[in-house]
């Protein structure tokens, strides 16, 4: 029985793309792909993030707690410096424990969670709603993750196939 000519050239081609593949960072593939995700989620939750409204007499001026996003401290958060989201999400650093990379999004502003989750009023007679900017933000980039992350590893796989 003849089992007929075989071409190797395809097989170490494909040999040759897996360890380009298996050589490739993935650590600074997952570390890129998340500092995407934090980025998405900034844009989403800044807009979202209510500004307070004070009257001119008062002296206070509101948008702390929306300037609080891209803000390392609640001081340069009340300072007013506008930050560009996709850059600041660039310079967070990814932490990664085990398998899994995590990137933190804070906003260091005190009253973050009082306006994010509700909170009593002064003298404890009332309940102020919580406005769950950042839950909300966090619910809609869980749908549009997948998408995110198999377009940048479709990228990826691109880059090592020669496709």
């Amino acid at each position: 029985m003849r089992w007929g000519d075989v071409d190797y050239k395809q097989l170490q081609k494909l040999r040759d793309n897996l360890q380009k593949l298996q050589d490739m960072d993935l650590d600074k593939f997952c570390e890129d792909v998340s500092k995407e995700l934090a980025a998405r989620l900034l844009a989403l939750v800044i807009p979202r993030t209510p500004v307070g409204q004070y009257s001119r007499s008062s002296g206070k001026k509101g948008g702390t707690l929306r300037r609080g996003w891209t803000a390392r401290t609640e001081q340069e958060a009340a300072g007013g410096g506008k930050v560009d989201p996709a850059a600041y999400a660039n310079a967070l650093p990814v932490f990664k424990r085990g398998r899994t990379f995590y990137i933190e999004v804070i906003n260091p502003v005190h009253y973050a969670s009082y306006v994010e989750f509700g909170h009593r009023t002064r003298g404890g007679g009332g309940w102020v709603a919580g406005q769950y900017f950042l839950t909300l933000s966090e619910k809609d980039l869980e749908r549009v993750a997948p998408a995110v992350i198999e377009k940048k590893l479709e990228a990826l796989l691109r880059e090592a196939f020669n496709v």
